[in-house]
């Protein structure tokens, strides 16, 4: 049995639904089935999901959207006459999705938003349904409610509760083809909660452990997943097997393929998970694994993100100082900001958080606390940082691999602000100015994966946010 999800650029238009009951129906297998709202059609157009936020938060302003809404009916008519539906089928189908977008009655901003956004998986859930059935299939729409899709409730971060794989087991029992749509759970309240963005591959995740696949395939629209963001190198090596851990850390370290938090279910019930192409099914895609052989490259994979600032703090004997760094992470606690890294020496400590999470305010506060309540030395806080990673299981047996790639960033003349290793030693992080980002990613690459691919011509500056397969 497998679980086939498949992502918005696989269900922009009728033309792509129509490949996904296509790869659904050649591979009898393929008996769960997890859709994402339509993505893009083309590079400017606008993602459903994009199109409901749009919807929601000028309805919370003004008290109605009418433009906006229209906007989301029009993408779904249009999908909805291509297929062939028919006038009646569409009309229930807006029908429902109006009653939806209507609804604000005793909802908070929060919970309209959610509702509002889930909105968008569930209605192409029944499309997909819709046509199967049209083509002859036994093929069936489930709610989440319904089949006990029971999550935290935290408004756009919602995270599966364990009682609910039991619940969710019963889906292996059904007959046919079982349309389910991604994104969004519900509250043991009953209110609807959704995963945060790109959750669609969590709920996956989370129906292929539970009804114990015998793989999750990830559908999106490349072959494989490659070492490194072709953005910024031209043909890169592609990857044919990455183990869990490999591929979490490069999901955190900014490639966009697959959510950070999916493979997680997967992990944990030893589900093997396999990216592949909707527009071509046929390429063996990318295996994620719990174990696998290493080559003679012991690197599987550079990533970068950026949007990171570090408040470095200094005291002499902090070593010596029982509780100091208890009492450092909870003046973060305190003020509502996780932290990411914490590379220390016996006299100094930074912490690594995202910038989006040091305010102004905060940031004045806490470097007051830390002076006041931890008499520090000196603190001093660096903007504007990206952590360039490289990722792989074979480090832990290899010999050499950060004296490679210092040289090669110093080669390069790119300064290094931080140097941290995770102490499973799957991974190496460098901190680097934000604006240096794309030229350490692209000297990794050279001396970890050689001159057989060449630098691309043009890199965005903005591209290193955004690592993709």
């Amino acid at each position: 049995m497998k679980v086939a999800k498949f992502g918005g650029t696989s269900l922009a238009n009728a033309e792509q639904i129509k490949k996904v009951c296509s790869i659904v129906l050649a591979d009898r297998k393929r008996r769960i089935v997890v859709v994402s709202a339509p993505g893009k059609r083309h590079k400017d157009d606008t993602k459903v999901t994009d199109l409901l936020i749009r919807y929601a938060t000028r309805f919370l302003l003004d008290g109605q959207a009418d433009a906006e809404k229209q906007a989301v009916f029009e993408r779904y008519r249009e999908i909805v006459a291509e297929l062939g539906l028919g006038e009646e089928a569409g009309q229930q189908l807006e029908s429902e999705l109006d009653a939806v977008l209507s609804n604000r009655k005793g909802l908070s901003a929060e919970r309209f938003m959610d509702a509002v956004k889930a909105a968008g998986e569930d209605t192409c859930a029944k499309i997909v349904a819709h046509y199967l059935r049209s083509l002859g299939e036994e093929a069936s729409y489930v709610n989440p409610k319904d089949a006990g899709m029971l999550v935290t409730d935290e408004a756009g971060n919602a995270h599966v509760l364990p009682e609910a794989y039991e619940q969710l087991a019963a889906l292996r029992e059904r007959k046919g083809i079982t349309v389910f749509p991604g994104f969004f759970g519900y509250a043991a309240s009953g209110e609807l909660v959704t995963f945060s963005r790109g959750g669609s591959d969590i709920t996956g995740s989370i129906l292929a452990a539970a009804v114990t696949a015998d793989v999750y395939e990830n559908f999106t629209d490349v072959d494989s997943v490659y070492v490194v963001n072709p953005n910024l190198i031209a043909n890169p090596r592609k990857v044919k097997e990455i183990t869990y851990r490999e591929m979490r850390e490069l999901s955190y370290s900014g490639f966009s393929v697959f959510h950070e938090e999916a493979l997680i279910p997967a992990y944990q019930a030893d589900i093997p998970v396999c990216i592949k192409n909707t527009n071509n099914p046929s390429a063996p895609g990318t295996m994620i694994v719990a174990e696998r052989p290493y080559a003679t490259n012991r690197v599987s994979g550079i990533a970068s993100d950026s949007g990171f600032c570090s408040i470095y703090v200094s005291k002499f004997l902090m070593n010596r100082e029982i509780g100091f760094g208890r009492k450092l992470l909870q003046i973060f606690e305190e003020e509502g900001i996780s932290y990411e890294h914490t590379p220390s020496g016996i006299d100094n400590i930074s912490v690594i958080l995202r910038e989006k999470d040091l305010t102004e305010d905060k940031e004045k506060r806490i470097i007051e606390r830390i002076f006041r309540e931890l008499e520090a030395d000196d603190v001093a806080v660096q903007h504007s940082l990206a952590l360039v990673m490289i990722v792989g299981e074979g480090m832990r047996q290899s010999v050499g691999t950060t004296a490679r790639a210092t040289t090669a960033l110093a080669a390069a003349k790119i300064n290094l602000e931080m140097i941290n290793q995770g102490s499973s030693e799957v991974s190496m992080m460098f901190g680097v100015k934000a604006a240096e980002a794309n030229r350490a990613v692209i000297a990794l690459y050279q001396e970890f994966f050689g001159d057989d691919a060449e630098s691309a011509d043009e890199v965005s500056a903005t591209s290193v946010a955004s690592v993709s397969v």
